[in-house]
């Protein structure tokens, strides 16, 4: 009971709230590929999977800094330079594609 009650006041806190919106944006990346690939029949990954990926990123690093949990930092950290750095291949990419393409 100790250890529930220490679960909600955890997520009673700003910051145990702003950690919890992060993970829910990061779990709806996955609801969106899901539903994406269920649309077109084959797996896709749309463009807003890497939106969610930065802002649930974003925020759980966030979180992870305020509990100083070094584990989870530096997990997301790495994980939001990939999430950029595919945003910013698929733009590129976009960007030298031909107008009527």
């Amino acid at each position: 009971m100790e250890t529930l009650k220490h679960f909600m006041d955890i997520l009673a806190s700003p910051m145990g709230m702003l950690g919890m919106l992060g993970q829910v944006l990061f779990f709806s990346r996955f609801l969106v590929q899901w539903i994406a690939s269920e649309k077109k029949g084959k797996s896709t990954i749309p463009l807003s999977f890497w939106f969610l990926s930065i802002g649930g990123g974003f925020l759980l690093l966030l979180y992870a800094v305020w509990r100083k949990d070094p584990v989870i930092t530096l997990g997301q950290s790495v994980g939001l330079f990939v999430y950029v750095r595919n945003l910013m291949l698929i733009y590129r990419h976009k960007s030298s594609q031909p107008a009527d393409a």
